[in-house]
């Protein structure tokens, strides 16, 4: 009895998710595991018979290297800024850094690249903490949209750049496995701050730039 009053009282304390929003306190991994069975029955299959025994408890070990970003802090990534780089303030450009996330009105994955540039205005961070950044957000349920503003407002806000630009292309499985089922469409966001938004002349050399390397 005490651990059924102990598992009620857990899933009604709310807590915050990063949007903000009130949401359930984390089930555990036995509850995990049995709404995985709960869905292959839902979908007409046994999951008593040997080949999906073992899936629930696989399915949930997936989901914790899938959706890690939940349980990372981006600002982290960008807590180190180098200010040793003899004066630089130019344009720096970040393209194709690869990632895979999943669409949060199908948990299905949508798959592209990223590209980040921005102007420091105080220092720089490591060329790799960018794809960092991108990873940490990608791992977690997204839309396209809220990704390219988080990439943006994450690295704006720790550098206090200049003008942080971020393009990205992806095609979504949500798309192209169901509902329409159209295969190789790509969709593209870009988001821009400071002087990529107030100097037209920026964003084209951001795009120049990205063309030239296709």
């Amino acid at each position: 009895m005490d651990d059924i009053v102990t598992r009620d009282q857990r899933r009604t304390e709310a807590t915050r998710d990063e949007r903000g929003a009130e949401a359930p306190a984390r089930p555990t991994r036995e509850e995990a595991e049995a709404a995985v069975r709960t869905l292959i029955a839902w979908a007409g299959d046994n999951p008593d018979r040997e080949g999906l025994l073992d899936t629930p408890r696989r399915v949930v070990k997936a989901y914790e290297e899938l959706f890690a970003g939940y349980r990372q802090d981006p600002s982290e990534h960008l807590s180190r800024v180098f200010d040793d780089v003899d004066g630089y303030k130019d344009l720096i450009l970040i393209r194709d850094i690869p990632f895979i996330s999943h669409c949060e009105h199908h948990i299905a994955p949508f798959i592209g690249k990223a590209h980040i540039a921005y102007y420091p205005r105080l220092g720089v961070v490591g060329l790799s903490k960018l794809a960092r950044i991108v990873d940490t957000f990608a791992r977690r349920l997204q839309t396209q949209e809220a990704l390219s503003s988080q990439i943006v407002n994450a690295i704006d806000g720790a550098l206090n750049t200049r003008g942080v630009a971020v393009m990205i292309e992806a095609e979504h499985t949500c798309m192209s496995m169901r509902g329409v089922k159209k295969d190789g469409v790509s969709t593209v966001t870009t988001q821009f701050t400071g002087v990529f938004r107030s100097q037209p002349n920026e964003q084209t050399r951001f795009l120049t730039l990205l063309r030239g390397a296709h």
